[in-house]
């Protein structure tokens, strides 16, 4: 694991020029997947618990202890990650955000456990906290588009799929169990899978964000 962190000195070729793999490089790398490995072993441990049918008295404040962590690492990989397009990296930024205060709102000020209040169909409640679950999908399509993985591409159809299914009233229990066993055994499956890729590709072509950085600093 220690090699992770070590700077081999290779040289890469980008689009604008020669760049190296920096010792902070690889700790970015690695703070990024390990997030994301959180993200998706606690929303696993949450699907499991949802899809149990006897729900304990302390149910709902496991679950929301769950649901805060997986924030949180969701959170602390979109920090982390490279992506090309600032904006975008801004907008999945500002939508975990949006949903994550949501989430932290409706705990306070709703007299309902915030699972109740986000499992009524129409709720606005889920609208709000499903701006979380944007930046998720967001964060899959990104790794659909550069490393063409296919359990992100069929996340990409599953969230998405789930909630707004959810929300509209038109899925069937048993439907919406299988889709969450399905979302959270494939999440977990592709960070398993992230996390023994090899370091530079989670890099990218670090002459692209210089010349991106180096464009907004010269004058119009």
């Amino acid at each position: 694991m220690l090699t992770w962190f070590q700077e081999t000195g290779e040289v890469y070729q980008g689009q604008f020029g020669e760049f190296t793999i920096t010792t902070e490089d690889r700790r970015g790398v690695v703070l990024y997947r390990a997030a994301l490995t959180i993200a998706a072993i606690t929303f696993g441990l949450g699907a499991v618990l949802t899809l149990q049918d006897n729900h304990g008295t302390n149910f709902d404040m496991l679950l929301f202890g769950l649901f805060a962590l997986f924030c949180a690492g969701l959170g602390v990989s979109l920090w982390t990650i490279h992506i090309y397009l600032k904006p975008l990296h801004l907008f999945l930024q500002i939508c975990w955000a949006i949903g994550s205060l949501s989430a932290l709102g409706l705990s306070v000020g709703s007299v309902q456990p915030l699972t109740a209040a986000l499992y009524a169909p129409y709720s606005w409640g889920l609208v709000g906290v499903g701006f979380v679950f944007v930046a998720l999908t967001g964060l899959f399509v990104k790794e659909a588009f550069c490393f063409n993985r296919w359990q992100a591409k069929l996340l990409i159809l599953v969230v998405p799929s789930l909630l707004l299914g959810h929300w509209l009233g038109l899925l069937p229990v048993v439907s919406e169990k299988t889709l969450l066993g399905i979302w959270a055994s494939i999440f977990l499956w592709f960070v398993l899978d992230k996390d023994f890729q090899s370091i530079p590709p989670d890099v990218g072509d670090k002459t692209v964000f210089d010349y991106l950085k180096q464009s907004k600093q010269l004058p119009s």
